[in-house]
């Protein structure tokens, strides 16, 4: 299906077209729900499925397990999903990694184990990670125009840091009205609603897809004939080597920012001088309103990657925007306001969010410019899950690690000097990465 050219300028689009955006958007958005629910349940899950107290070597164990080996698994299949996306089509493969992860976050609500939590949070995962590969590709695809493309992926994955906000605000109605909600296994625990809650975008989903199109340049080449089988082994051909080894490594540092540092936030903020002493409902919902100022930075920071997507030409320079200042103040947010104050907490971590989170969009920007049709679900894939699901996630375990060494007065205390240490690491070999990164041909249009 041919999809109608768009103005550079006003980016008026069909109503086909917002369909489009919105189904793209609705999946970014609960990829980033099903990934931050884990900080906010993880302390509260782990208490009531494993009865370990945190602070633990046993409870940071647990902590490292559900972080990694997800992740692990996501990036596994997700390389696979990536492949079968350029093998058997965008659209089809977006459908069901977003009904994978939508099913699977409902029985999560329902475990009874911590191994039961862990086995579901692995399908959950390789449903987003592929997702997310698939949905770049598709809307890369169907919007030619460079202009309107860089504009359609930047503003679509804004709706990601809507994500985080959603399951913020689904954790702390659950965290205020669990007591009138139904009760499972004989409680109102307020992780298992929250969980319960990432099967919201199945439904409309189920009822949109019939009317979705595939990609139209995928599916000409497809019927002609002329579309080339895609392989793992051209990622390192010389014509793609370089792309392929620094995206990977840059994807992961990006990665390594969030989960080995603004992540680990739901367990600082209990040890807080102003929260310690508090109730666990009362900190809990502090969690959440420490937790809504860092997606509210990300969302700001998705939105200001894609207004200057369409504004500065380089890519490295338009990178650098954010990991400059990020290099600096990460790192100064978990080694003072982390430990000492809880106001300044939110203001740091909203800025942390904005910067690194931002840094998110650009990938989706730009991987579709590097790699040709059948080739861009692979390499967008081998980017997105090998260097950030897999090696950039292995952050969170660790600074969970390294918390068990670190100096501090207690968990808290040690987790946040463990995250500012691991934050000023990837963001210094990231900006050091940023000098071996291609630059697309501006105006070029894809292969």
């Amino acid at each position: 299906m041919a999809t109608p050219h768009l103005s550079p300028r006003r980016l008026r689009l069909t109503p086909l077209q917002w369909t489009i955006c919105a189904v793209a958007a609705l999946g970014f958005a609960f990829d980033i729900y099903e990934l931050l629910v884990l900080p906010l349940i993880l302390r509260p899950a782990l208490i009531e499925l494993a009865g370990i107290r945190p602070g633990t070597p046993e409870f940071n164990n647990w902590v490292s397990l559900l972080f990694y080996v997800p992740a692990v698994a996501g990036g596994i299949f997700g390389l696979i999903g990536g492949y079968l996306t350029d093998r058997f089509g965008r659209r089809r493969i977006l459908t069901y990694s977003i009904l994978l992860y939508a099913f699977s976050a409902l029985g999560a609500g329902f475990s009874t184990s911590p191994e039961m939590l862990l086995f579901l949070r692995c399908t959950t995962f390789i449903g987003v990670c592929v997702e997310f590969v698939a949905a770049v590709a598709w809307l890369a695809e169907l919007f030619p125009d460079p202009r309107t493309r860089e504009a359609v992926l930047g503003y679509t994955q804004a709706f990601s840091s809507l994500g985080g906000l959603m399951v913020t605000a689904a954790y702390y109605l659950a965290v205020t009205l669990g007591p009138s909600l139904p009760a499972i296994y004989g409680a109102h625990e307020a992780w298992r609603y929250t969980l319960i809650s990432g099967v919201l975008p199945a439904f409309p989903l189920m009822i949109i897809r019939p009317f979705l199109p595939e990609s139209p340049e995928w599916q000409e080449k497809k019927a002609k004939g002329t579309l080339k089988r895609p392989s793992f082994a051209e990622l390192f051909q010389p014509q793609y080597r370089l792309t392929t080894l620094v995206t990977a490594l840059m994807f992961a540092c990006s990665y390594g920012a969030a989960f080995g540092a603004i992540q680990h936030i739901p367990r600082i903020v209990p040890g807080l001088p102003e929260v310690a002493g508090l109730a666990r409902p009362v900190q809990e919902q502090i969690v959440s309103s420490v937790q809504f100022f860092q997606e509210i930075g990300g969302l700001l920071g998705r939105f200001v990657l894609a207004f200057l997507a369409v504004r500065i030409l380089s890519r490295r320079n338009l990178l650098r925007v954010f990991q400059v200042p990020g290099l600096i103040l990460v790192p100064l947010v978990f080694l003072y306001p982390a430990v000492h104050n809880l106001e300044m907490l939110k203001w740091g971590i909203f800025l942390a969010g904005l910067l690194t989170v931002g840094q998110f969009s650009f990938w989706g920007n730009y991987l579709p410019r590097v790699y040709p049709i059948h080739l861009r679900g692979t390499g967008e894939s081998f980017a997105a899950n090998i260097g950030g699901r897999m090696i950039g996630t292995s952050m969170a375990v660790v600074t969970a690690q390294l918390a068990n060494v670190m100096p501090g007065t207690g968990p808290s205390m040690k987790t946040a000097y463990a995250a500012a240490a691991v934050a000023f690491g990837v963001y210094a070999i990231g900006f050091t990465a940023s000098f071996f990164l291609p630059e697309p041909e501006e105006g070029k249009p894809l292969e």
